[in-house]
């Protein structure tokens, strides 16, 4: 009885292990290569799937999700000769798990290598400048070389980034002296524009103030033009409507000599030429009234040589601004 039950345990051992070979149940993006002796047979999709156990036999499973590899900086010489390290980084895909099974050996071994070489004929037709400046430009042109070549390989690239691009030690020192004169350059750019600005209002405002300044004083004058105007007016039509005499305009002008020989600056004086006939007027009036009697008619009065007074020469009196008027009558 031991025997046959140690056969039947074994039996039941087997069972179970052919149960668990035949029934292969795959997670959602994956794929798995089944080979039945030692050939390609079938890709399994995700799910449940049923194999024949110790014939056929699962080789791979692949990861049908989108991946991120990143690679260690690589060494790359420009075109001006300067060595740079870039840091890359590669999303892919796998689209057909057969071809990435059989066709390369280690694909990701394979897109390092591609990466690599195709990265160092890139950079190697381009100067530091451009090469630091087209990002871009390079990321298209790698991606278009391995989406190429990795299409045999049941593989997509997705997107090609560059992480880093590392210029040796001393041409950063150099690109950073660069830098900072073109930020001192621009600064001191807009410091003179600024000072420059600043002059040009301040000119436009010493215009604008002169202008309002200069229409100030022509308003004032203009004011106080009219304002004397319409003084000499009211004094005239006064005077003109209470009929003043010779002898009142007489007196008003021998009261304004005195105001008009007034002041330092005031070394010369013109006498008008209306004091003659105003002065004709008071000595006639004062005529009236002289020691003696008389009328303006019968009045005279002595000259100077008569009351002991030298007289004054006439180039004297014309050096001293003395206008010669007529003897009174």
């Amino acid at each position: 009885m031991e025997p046959i039950i140690i056969v039947l345990i074994i039996l039941v051992v087997l069972v179970f292990i052919a149960l668990i070979k035949t029934i292969q149940v795959i997670p959602q993006a994956s794929a798995a290569i089944v080979e039945r002796f030692g050939r390609y047979t079938r890709t399994l999709n995700a799910g449940l799937n049923i194999v024949v156990p110790f014939i056929d036999t699962v080789r791979n499973r692949v990861d049908l999700r989108e991946q991120v590899v990143p690679f260690p900086p690589q060494p790359v010489i420009t075109q001006d000769n300067l060595v740079v390290n870039i840091d890359t980084v590669i999303y892919y895909q796998v689209t057909d798990a057969r071809a990435a099974t059989y066709e390369v050996s280690s694909y990701i071994q394979a897109i390092e290598q591609l990466t690599v070489t195709t990265l160092r004929n890139i950079i190697g037709g381009m100067d530091l400048e451009r090469t630091l400046t087209s990002r871009e430009e390079i990321n298209a042109a790698l991606r278009g070389v391995l989406d190429e070549a990795t299409g045999r390989w049941g593989i997509r690239v997705n997107r090609v980034e560059l992480k880093a691009i590392e210029p040796p030690t001393s041409i950063q020192d150099s690109m950073e002296k660069q830098m900072r004169a073109d930020r001192d350059k621009r600064a001191a750019i807009l410091t003179a524009e600024g000072v420059r600005q600043s002059a040009i209002l301040t000119a436009e405002g010493e215009k604008q103030s002169a202008i309002l300044r200069a229409e100030g004083e022509a308003r004032a004058q203009a004011l106080r033009a009219e304002g004397e105007a319409q003084a000499v007016r009211t004094v005239f039509e006064a005077i003109h409507a209470g009929d003043a005499d010779q002898k009142l305009l007489s007196y008003q002008y021998l009261q304004m000599l005195p105001k008009i020989a007034e002041g330092d600056a005031n070394k010369l004086w013109i006498v008008p030429s209306e004091i003659g006939e105003a002065l004709k007027g008071l000595g006639g009036a004062l005529g009236n009234f002289a020691p003696g009697g008389g009328s303006n008619g019968g009045g005279t009065s002595a000259p100077p040589a008569d009351r002991g007074e030298t007289p004054i020469p006439p180039q004297q009196r014309r050096a001293a601004g003395y206008r010669e008027q007529p003897p009174l009558e």
